[in-house]
């Protein structure tokens, strides 16, 4: 029998991949971190499977849990928030896992930086303007920032930034990023992302501390750069008339070389 972590997507319960869904639907033990993941998406369960809110659980709770369904031969899906590959915590339980001889899988989810880009109908990297997305976080209590992994560092390179676990340091995300991005830098809030209460907050690093609820305090994330909102890009050459591309060759000598090549 198998671990199945499964990312969970940013909160809509139809925001999961279809291998995500089935594998829920196939496994008699849930675990979900309840403080994240929505009751909605316990709906793909099977009916009677035993499912178990590890938000109040510490680290070895939790894989007694699992533990206990491996020995009693069932299948476990083990939900977080969002995509697994970032502060999912599932490095720990993989490590643990290896260690008890069980084994696992992992499917990825939709990430909830995707999803507030969604809701912003905006693209992150505009030709011109911004063409990396960074991901990364503030100091919190469950883990600190290593001493390279600076706001100043990455702002310098002047790519979009996804500020995670963040919202509650908006204060200094402000005045760390205003020296690099300037004072009329856009920023968006976007307060649970897919859920049926998001809201989004547009502003600027000046504007944004006065113009937020400020009653949210998390589930929020910030995302900074010149690429949000943006209407004053060049358009990229993908899809210009005269672009040579494998695909829509200009000429016989592309044509030729796409023969020769293939999809090289």
């Amino acid at each position: 029998m198998s671990v199945h972590f499964i990312g969970a997507g940013p909160g809509a319960p139809d925001l999961l991949t279809l291998r995500g869904r089935d594998l829920i639907a196939a496994c008699p033990v849930c675990l979900y971190a309840g403080s994240l993941v929505p009751e909605a998406v316990l709906g793909h369960c099977p009916e009677g499977a035993k499912i178990v809110n590890t938000a109040p659980m510490d680290l070895d709770a939790i894989m007694a849990e699992i533990a206990a369904a491996h020995a009693a031969g069932h299948d476990i899906a083990r939900l977080h928030s969002g995509d697994l590959s970032v502060w999912s915590a599932m490095g720990e339980q993989i490590r643990r896992l290896k260690a008890m001889d069980i084994p696992f899988t992992v499917t990825p989810g939709v990430p909830s930086f995707a999803a507030a880009a969604a809701a912003l109908g905006t693209e992150l990297t505009l030709p011109g303007v911004a063409q990396s997305v960074i991901l990364t976080r503030t100091s919190g209590r469950a883990s600190a920032m290593p001493d390279g992994e600076t706001l100043a560092n990455f702002a310098a390179t002047g790519a979009t930034l996804a500020l995670h676990l963040s919202i509650q340091n908006l204060p200094r995300v402000v005045t760390d990023l205003t020296p690099f991005y300037g004072p009329d830098c856009p920023v968006a809030v976007v307060f649970r992302a897919s859920w049926p209460d998001e809201t989004i907050q547009r502003a600027t690093l000046a504007t944004i501390e006065a113009a937020l609820d400020p009653t949210i305090k998390r589930t929020a994330l910030i995302l900074v750069g010149r690429a949000i909102g943006a209407e004053a890009f060049t358009e990229s050459r993908l899809y210009a008339a005269d672009y040579d591309r494998r695909y829509r060759p200009q000429s016989a000598d592309s044509e030729w070389s796409e023969w020769q090549h293939g999809d090289d």
